[in-house]
């Protein structure tokens, strides 16, 4: 500690020089982004492996949350009480893990029984929507049966439609059980109807598109907020030091922290230059705001998915329409020229 009326370093009553500490990160051992960077690259290395070895086995870098698996984790128990539990001695913090498998247990077998009636629920409401289509004439479901007749399944558009394109796997979309599926739980009964829940659905993706990308465009930039910052800070913590000394000390201190100084200009540049309209900087706030912009955004993502999904079938459904049609009127014209050759050669006997 310099003592700044005179320049030289503290001493205590007996004489002892005194010290203020602080920590400054030399190396990003403690960034978080870098942990998972690592971790990533640590599974896919052994996972690398595994696979040259054919080990039936995968590693996981994700945590069960980011995974989306509804389960706790099991607690770090630690060398001792590991090695007491490889005894058969039980330890709390092994009891605090059995009663956290148990529970996982029991949650895992409560998923897969509401899944089950969840699925008959589902079949046994399908059935009786189907049911009722049936006793109804629905032209988009007979065109469905002719195509499955004559083809067994749908014909996919040579030149894919806007949204047929951004589905990766399409088998699906040529099954006609899945095409009628699609046509009696939407309650869509004639060519018209179709026409009418594809505008629909066409207005609400892009307006859920118009969502995303703003909420995309926010959160991105809040990421490169809290990214910069991350860098920005050790060199600030540095740079204010450095300002608080005087004298001898400073001149060791700047020596000795050169290089993190010298980034000090173009890192504050930087980070002014991504705060906007005089805002400070917030980083509690602005993590509270990514977590809770990254949920929105992935939500909205799935519901844009599968709005996607609905007009690519539509897509299919009416590019079918389009093909029997005009396959029909093909086979009409060439039955006429055939009845009409057919005609010429009796009428020439």
């Amino acid at each position: 500690m310099i003592d700044k009326k005179t320049g030289q370093q503290k001493v205590d009553k007996r004489n002892r020089k005194q010290w203020k500490c602080h920590t400054v990160e030399s190396t990003d051992w403690n960034s978080k982004e870098n942990a998972k960077m690592w971790r990533k690259d640590l599974a896919d290395t052994i996972n690398a492996t595994n696979e040259q070895l054919d080990i039936a086995v995968h590693w996981e870098h994700r945590s069960f949350k980011e995974q989306g698996i509804d389960r706790e984790p099991t607690i770090h128990i630690g060398a001792v009480a590991n090695a007491l539990e490889r005894k058969g001695i039980q330890t709390e913090r092994g009891n605090i893990n059995r009663e956290i498998i148990r529970s996982n247990l029991l949650l895992e077998q409560a998923k897969e029984m509401f899944m089950l009636a969840k699925q008959e629920l589902h079949s046994a409401q399908y059935e009786k929507i189907k049911n009722t289509a049936v006793n109804v004439k629905n032209e988009v479901m007979e065109m469905i049966a002719k195509v499955r007749e004559r083809k067994g399944r749908l014909d996919l558009p040579i030149v894919s439609g806007k949204h047929l394109r951004k589905i990766s796997d399409r088998t699906a979309l040529q099954s006609a059980d899945n095409a009628e599926k699609f046509i009696t739980t939407r309650k869509i009964d004639s060519f018209e109807s179709l026409a009418k829940f594809t505008g629909d659905r066409e207005q609400k993706y892009q307006q859920l598109e118009t969502v995303h990308f703003s909420k995309g465009q926010k959160l991105n930039r809040l990421k490169e907020l809290s990214k910069m910052y991350d860098l920005y800070a050790p060199i600030q913590a540095t740079y204010k030091e450095s300002k608080s000394l005087k004298g001898l000390a400073k001149m060791r201190y700047d020596k000795e922290h050169k290089d993190s100084l010298s980034k000090y200009p173009e890192l504050k540049e930087r980070m002014q230059s991504l705060l906007q309209n005089g805002e400070k900087i917030t980083l509690k706030q602005w993590k509270a705001e990514i977590q809770s912009l990254q949920s929105e955004y992935d939500s909205i993502g799935k519901e844009q998915t599968k709005t996607a999904t609905e007009l690519a079938y539509a897509e299919v459904i009416s590019y079918n329409k389009k093909n029997l049609d005009r396959e029909l009127q093909n086979e009409s014209r060439q039955h006429n020229r055939q009845q009409n050759k057919t005609k010429r050669r009796e009428e020439e006997i």
